[in-house]
């Protein structure tokens, strides 16, 4: 009986285990960016940090992520002001 117990409990424990990282592995396989601000240029005195993430298996789309003080938005890379803060 404590066999068929300790079974039980480390198959759910397995099972558990691969879910989740199966989860995790096709949260990563999505492109981060779903919408793109294409409005007017931010001031660049406002942006903090821009990561530009290249297009891949992942995504087929190059992502440029800016980070402003009141969080993160994903700008459109073919936005000519976008190009000249990339080039900095």
């Amino acid at each position: 009986m404590k066999f068929i117990a300790a079974a039980f409990v480390f198959l759910t424990c397995m099972t558990l285990l691969f879910t989740t990282e199966v989860t995790s592995a096709r949260l990563q396989l999505r492109c981060p960016c779903i919408k793109m601000y294409s409005g007017k240029p931010i001031n660049p005195k406002l942006i903090q940090k821009v990561q530009m993430i290249p297009a891949g298996a992942q995504c087929k789309n190059v992502a440029i992520i800016a980070t402003l003080k009141n969080g993160q938005t994903c700008l459109n890379p073919k936005d000519e002001w976008v190009k000249k803060i990339i080039k900095g």
